[in-house]
């Protein structure tokens, strides 16, 4: 048997791929994430199949149901939302899992910044305004940061920021940014992208805090900082441009007989 790590998207139920689809639909048994992982995808488990949701279980108690799987020679499919990879929690699992010998596989899924993105239908990397993402978050009790990624020190950096799992630590948030990308420097907030009940709004360091208060945001929100947001005045990128040849395109006849 063999546990599938599944990433279901950011929220829509048609961004789950169609590999993570059809594994789900021919698994006996599929443990999901149920805060986060909408009930259409699960929905598709062959009937009969044990669904169960793992919001409410520790990490003991999902590790026996695969235990269980494996007495059985069932395969499983461990749906968890986003792109499992970004804090999925998925490698204390395989570590788990490592030690018992069940094998496993991850497949790959759509991650909350890039369905958000697409949302907004903005481009996160524009020619020499941004061209590094930085996927971060900040320490709150639950777990602190590792000394270097501080947004003190990510921010140094004027790259496209999307911090995760922080909607309640904006004052931080922008005391931490403000040095470097000034107050008013554009800010998404996403609450649950790309879900039925989505919102985006469109502020600044200055006023993201009072934004999301008005809005009663507390949770499953991701917070975009960057120039790029509602920039207009950029180049355009070499990779189309007419006059500029490359491996698969070359300049047009004239272009080359003039060179």
């Amino acid at each position: 048997m063999t546990v599938y790590f599944i990433g279901a998207g950011p929220g829509a139920a048609d961004l789950i791929t169609v590999r993570g689809l059809r594994l789900i639909e021919r698994c006996p048994v599929c443990l999901y994430a149920g805060s986060l992982v909408p009930e259409e995808i699960v929905a598709a488990a062959p009937d009969g199949a044990l669904v169960m949701d793992t919001a409410p279980m520790h990490l003991d108690q999902i590790v026996d149901e695969m235990v269980k799987a494996q007495d059985a020679g069932q395969d499983v499919a461990r749906v968890h939302s986003g792109d499992p990879s970004i804090y999925g929690a998925i490698a204390e699992q395989m570590r788990r899992l490592d030690a018992l010998g069940i094998d496993y596989e991850v497949v790959p899924g759509v991650p909350a910044f890039a369905g958000a993105a697409a949302a907004l239908k903005a481009e996160l990397t524009l020619p020499e305004i941004a061209q590094t993402i930085i996927i971060t978050r900040t320490g709150m009790k639950a777990s602190s940061m590792p000394q270097g990624e501080q947004l003190e020190v990510l921010g140094k950096s004027g790259a496209t920021l999307a911090i995760h799992l922080s909607i309640r630590n904006l004052d931080y948030v922008r005391r931490a940014l403000e040095p470097y990308y000034g107050e008013d420097c554009p800010v998404v907030i996403a609450y649950r992208a790309t879900w039925p009940d989505e919102l985006y709004i469109l502020t600044t360091l200055a006023d993201m805090k009072q934004a999301v208060r008005e809005a009663k945001l507390t949770r499953t929100a991701l917070i975009f900082v960057g120039k790029v947001f509602g920039e207009t005045d950029y180049r355009d990128s070499d990779l189309y441009n007419s006059d500029y040849s490359h491996v698969l395109r070359n300049r047009g006849k004239k272009n080359r007989a003039e060179a």
